[in-house]
Order: structure tokens, then sequence, then C-alpha cells
């Protein structure tokens, strides 16, 4: 195993458990690894820091493992995977089987997650160094979960641009077993919902907000409820079954909406009492305030980007516009309900953008929430603790 020197700043991190080693004037100094080899990190003592795998072409040049192992095989997959188990033992998943199985660093699988959708699993590699191991990584996974299925999906570094150029292109890989029908129906907390998994850059269900939903369902009996950017509208269906009045969604994708609609059926909730509107957000809620209208509760998960014939939207800065165009359309006592995914921006900085957009009006924060149990994360890996979600009341 060749040694690879790492400066005293990685060190520190390293030390602090950190997984992540990235590219720098140190790393350049390394001998040639390959993509998935297996090196020994190393101080300016020759001290030996860990293992970890390599990736010679990202910025995040290694990932560390754990337990200092010699070589990756099917049999110490199995090992990590049996933990991921065991550690699952600590999530409320209720009646649920669409949760995270691993992940990644989390997990001590660095780079790989693996989603449970009922009957199938989907794999997802954020470093190519897994590559070198996939035959090894799904028999592992075959072994110890025992699916009808397992996908690959790959997740780009430029997600628009590849969304934009790949729309109607099968973007999963069965790797092993059984198809999974083209509209396949999954469970969370007892409720229902549709998902894709051969095809798209989403399937159609977010699990790292299932323990969030139930949060908002324990708060919405008789509300009027507005949902913006509501994909295929698991919040809605939650708010809805939770007794919410009237539940509208606001997407710009009408093939969302359908979806969202299905969701609703499959639920037994009758789509016609309730309002899906196809439009630009901010669009909407501009005729929605010309309209006089208000809402008991608002939320919004939007994605960190998106784009639209009439307006764009980024979390950083997009996220105070938004709580700005909402507030005359939020009750006295209403509820404001902000999520976001986007790993740059910090909780800290999230609630400054909450404060910007409430300029005039009092928020008060009554719940502050992140991803569940099956989403672990390390204590010295601020980046794993991605997913923002803020319920506040205005006064």
């Amino acid at each position: 195993m060749k040694m690879c020197l790492v400066g005293p700043e990685t060190k520190r991190v390293l030390q602090q458990g950190h997984p992540w080693v990235i590219a720098d004037r140190y790393t350049r100094q390394w001998p040639k690894v390959t993509s998935g080899e297996l090196v020994m990190l190393v101080d300016e003592q020759r001290q030996s820091l860990a293992v970890a795998i390599c990736d010679p072409q990202n910025r995040i040049i290694a990932r560390r493992l754990p337990g200092d192992p010699t070589r990756i095989s099917a049999l110490w997959l199995e090992e990590q995977f049996r933990g991921c188990l065991r550690l699952r033992h600590h999530a409320l998943l209720g009646d649920s089987d669409c949760y995270r199985l691993v992940n990644g660093e989390g997990d001590g699988l660095p780079g790989v997650t693996v989603d449970r959708y009922g009957d199938y699993l989907m794999v997802q590699f954020y470093t190519a160094a897994w590559e070198a191991y996939r035959s090894a990584l799904i028999a592992a996974l075959a072994k110890v979960f025992q699916p009808a299925g397992i996908y690959l999906k790959y997740r780009p570094q430029q997600t628009r641009k590849l969304e934009a150029q790949n729309k109607s292109r099968q973007s999963n890989e069965l790797l092993t077993g059984t198809c999974a029908p083209d509209v396949y129906q999954v469970k969370e907390d007892g409720l229902y919902y549709q998902v894709n998994l051969q095809r798209g850059l989403h399937t159609g269900l977010f699990p790292d907000q299932r323990r969030n939903r139930r949060e908002l369902m324990q708060r919405v009996a008789g509300m009027q409820v507005l949902n913006l950017f509501a994909f295929t509208g698991a919040f809605s269906v939650a708010t809805a079954a939770a007794g919410a009045s009237r539940v509208t969604s606001i997407d710009v994708s009408e093939k969302y909406l359908a979806i969202a609609r299905e969701n609703f059926k499959a639920n037994r909730i009758d789509p016609q009492h309730h309002e899906f509107i196809v439009g630009d957000v901010f669009a909407e809620l501009a005729k929605m305030k010309a309209e006089g209208r208000w809402f008991d509760c608002i939320l919004f998960d939007p994605p960190s980007f998106s784009t639209t014939k009439k307006s764009r939207f980024s979390t950083q800065g997009g996220t105070a516009d938004l709580v700005s165009a909402v507030m005359s359309l939020l009750s006295a006592g209403g509820l404001l309900v902000g999520s976001s995914n986007h790993q740059k921006v910090s909780l800290d900085d999230y609630m400054k953008e909450l404060r910007r957009g409430a300029v005039g009006h009092r928020l008060r924060t009554i719940f502050v929430g992140g991803q569940p149990e099956d989403f672990p994360c390390d204590v010295g890996f601020p980046e794993g603790r991605y997913l923002k979600f803020v319920i506040c009341v205005k006064s």
C-alpha cells in the first residue's frame, strides 16, 4: 500500500473525524494512484493516520475508510452493511419501506449511498472510486439485504446540465435482479407514494424528509395549507392525510403535479377537494396576493437552484425573497415552514435568510429539524448535516 503524505491542516481535520482529503500542494506530491486504490495517509513524521480510497480526478482526492482495511472485498463490505443494519435499529421508521440503508461517510462507506424503495435498492456513487468494487459491492448488498433488484444511479456534478441533456434517457442501470414497474408504490408512515426507479434524476420521493413530514402532520389539522415547489406532493399528501381542510400545491411541472394527484388517490384522498396549480411560484404568489388569498400554513422545500422562463431561484438570497413574497398571504398565528438541502448553506445562514425575508413581521421558531436517524453523520463531518427544516409562527 502506497504511503501518501498529508499536510498539518489535513492531519488536524482527519484527527477530528473528518473523512475527506482535499487536493492541495501535498497531494500533488503523491505517487501516482489509480481510481479506487487504497493508500495509507501519513503525516510529516511518517506516522500512519488512516487508510483512504482514492479518486485522483476529484477535488476530494481521498476519503478515509473505517478499520484500516488492506483491501475491499465482498466479505468486508458485508460486514459494513451489517453494521448499517444494526444502526438502523435506532431509526424510528414507523410503517415505512422507503428509507436510507447506507449513508456514505456516516456509515463508513464514503461516497456511496443505498436507499431502500420497497423490495428494491438504489445505489448512488458520489465518487468514481467505487467503480472498481462494483461487483463486490452488489454481491454484498444482495447477500445482506436480499432485494428483488438493485439499481445504480450516478450523481452528476452538473445536475441541471445533465437533466437538460437527458430528460428522455433512462438514467438508472439495473445491476441485478428483476426490473421494477415503471409506476412503483412505496410506503412512508403508512402513506403511499409513487416512485420511478428506472428513469429521472429523482425517484419522486425524498426519504430524508420523513421525520419532518411526520412533525408537520401533528400541527395542520383544519388548516388551509400552501405547498410551494410541491414536486410530487409528498408534503401535500401528508398534510391532507393529517386533516388539513384544503391543500394548495404549486409547481412549475405539470408532470410532477399529475403524480401528486395520483399520490392523493393512492391514499384515498380526493384530489378534487384540493388545489393543484401549474406555474412559476413567484408569479402565482403575486396573483394570490392580488386576489387577497390567505393560508394558515405555507411551506416550501425548493431545489437549491431552479430556473423557469419567468424567474430564477437560488437558496442563497432567494429564500429571503420567497419569505418576503409569502408573508402577506400567511395569517396571524400561521405556520411558515422552510426547508433546504443546500449543503453549503449553514443553519445559521438559513436563519438569516428567513430573518431578512420577514422584515416588518415577527417570526418565532418553534421547531428545527434535519435529516432522520437513517441518515447518520459523524460529529466531525459538518458537510453531512445538510438538511435544514424550520417551523416558525407569524405573530
